[in-house]
């Protein structure tokens, strides 16, 4: 009898354990799912709901903030 109250508080600690990390593993990924483009200047990836768009050439650019976009334009006519 005393095995199987064991088994069972210590499939219980299992599942809580389980839930807590994957928890957490969602936590450190908010962009999962969806699709992100990472920014050419800084280097941090933006979702495309949140991206500030330009273009070059016809391509579409994707930067996290407005000042990435003109700092990546300043450095073309740099050039």
């Amino acid at each position: 009898m005393k095995f199987i109250i064991w088994l069972i508080l210590g499939y219980i600690a299992y599942r809580v354990i389980k839930g807590f990390l994957a928890n957490r593993e969602s936590a450190a990924n908010p962009l999962k799912g969806t699709e992100a483009f990472q920014d050419p200047v800084c280097g941090v990836y933006v979702s495309l709901e949140d991206a500030t768009v330009g273009r070059l050439e016809g391509e579409r650019i994707y930067f996290c903030s407005h000042d990435c976009l003109q700092k990546y334009q300043e450095k073309l006519q740099n050039k």
